[in-house]
């Protein structure tokens, strides 16, 4: 089975290895989608909803939201914010019964990406 918790951020960023409008100091609104995959345990769950919140805010939230993710990777597009946020979620997601599955990036409400395990080398 799949569970999924949706998350949302603000921050900014610019692409200094690109040429184009996004090469600017910008912002976005983004949507963050966590995806764990596993088996119910003895209490019926794959994880506890609350707990999932916590984790993404102690370890993605409290460092993205609101920040110049620049600060944080170099040329932070989508792509790599998400196989960031993979890496930062995956060993505080493992469990006897499951473990994170995958990592959605809406950077617009159109535009999003998925980090897999497979796109992360060292996950």
């Amino acid at each position: 089975m799949l569970l999924c918790r949706d998350f949302k951020f603000d921050a900014a960023h610019n692409l200094i290895h690109y040429h184009g409008k996004c090469e600017r100091l910008h912002g976005h609104t983004y949507h963050l989608r966590v995806t764990l995959e596993g088996a119910p345990d003895a209490e019926g769950m794959i994880c506890d909803f609350a707990e999932l919140k916590k984790i993404v805010g102690e370890l993605v939230l409290s460092k993205l939201d609101h920040s110049y993710i620049n600060d944080i990777l170099p040329q932070p597009t989508a792509e790599y914010i998400s196989m960031w946020i993979f890496r930062a979620l995956d060993g505080a997601l493992v469990r006897e019964n499951c473990r994170l599955s995958e990592v959605c990036l809406w950077e617009t409400e159109g535009s999003f990406v998925v980090c897999r395990r497979e796109d992360v080398k060292d996950a």
